[in-house]
């Protein structure tokens, strides 16, 4: 119901334009560095994105013969920089992450401030006897709506962190949130404010790469397991979930990983595993891992690879 809504991308969208600022805050939630993030949409292919900060400026272009350019000066960008895109443009999971051969949906009702809110959680599959088991809300990729319309107003995943979405307008028929919050427990790591939102002009300059872009020789390379642990540069320890000690289960979590031009982790999707807390708790700390950045004749691209995540009880 709510993917309709959602879907940015579609060809009967006349071409617009956002104008958003966003505050980084810090470990004790005092706000830090501000940046903005500017998106222009004339067709599918034809897009571009920009975000602006002090020590660093990037911008991803999408043109007409399916291609992709990009330019960037300074540092690379935070990881939440990225996923802001994805929150205003694409936060409902999209169909090939749907498909029952690689999970299933769990639908729970989470009672807030006297309102039931319905909320989807999408389990992947796993190794088998994990099916039967309960898995806590939250742990795996989870959307939660308003209960009235399909709004989504929080999504949430490896159990801490939490996507808030306030003041949803409609845009085009579509929901647009103005308001968006990423939070770590209750700390909060960045919001967003939508402040522009208009209309384009499809032959508008911004939309042409500029001469300085570059064009990725190559999107996206597969890398083994082996490779891809010797360009670790920061490691954070699972922790052993108590119930899988008390089960005195152990065993390996494997993960789908895609780590970005920023070394950073930008997408994870568990293979297997024994038990969905070993799960849960493997995929919470491998997204904060970082990773040297993979380069391809002297540019960074983006690595596909596998993560193996070994729980022993003689931990």
């Amino acid at each position: 119901m709510a993917a309709p809504f959602y879907d940015y991308n579609a060809r009967d969208l006349k071409p617009w334009h956002l104008h958003a600022t966003y505050q980084f805050y810090d470990e004790k939630g005092n706000p830090t560095e501000q940046g903005t993030y500017e998106y222009w949409w004339a067709s599918p292919q034809v897009n571009r994105s920009t975000w602006s900060r002090p020590g660093a400026t990037h911008t991803d272009w999408g043109t007409v013969d399916g291609k992709h350019a990009y330019e960037e000066t300074g540092e690379r960008l935070n990881f939440f920089e990225y996923k802001l895109r994805s929150a205003i443009l694409s936060p409902l999971p999209s169909e090939a992450e749907l498909d029952p051969k690689k999970g299933r949906l769990d639908r729970r009702i989470v009672t807030m401030e006297g309102s039931k809110i319905p909320c989807i959680m999408l389990i992947p599959n796993m190794s088998e006897g994990t099916l039967a088991q309960t898995v806590p809300l939250g742990i795996f990729p989870t959307y939660c709506f308003d209960p009235r319309l399909p709004v989504l107003l929080f999504s949430n995943s490896f159990g801490t962190l939490t996507t808030e979405f306030g003041k949803v307008v409609k845009v085009q028929n579509r929901f647009l949130p103005k308001e968006i919050v990423f939070l770590e427990g209750t700390r909060r790591i960045l919001s967003a404010t939508i402040d522009k939102i208009s209309g384009l002009d499809p032959g508008e300059a911004a939309l042409t790469p500029s001469a300085g872009a570059h064009l990725p020789r190559q999107d996206k390379v597969a890398l083994s397991a082996g490779i891809s642990t010797g360009m670790l540069i920061n490691k954070v320890v699972p922790v052993y979930p108590e119930d899988a000690k008390r089960a005195r289960t152990s065993g390996r979590v494997i993960l789908q990983a895609l780590i970005g031009r920023d070394g950073r982790i930008h997408d994870l999707q568990v293979v297997s595993a024994p038990l969905p807390s070993l799960a849960g708790s493997a995929l919470w700390a491998v997204s904060r891992w970082q990773y040297k950045p993979y380069l391809l004749n002297d540019e960074p691209v983006e690595v596909e690879t596998t993560i193996n995540v070994i729980f022993s009880l003689s931990q």
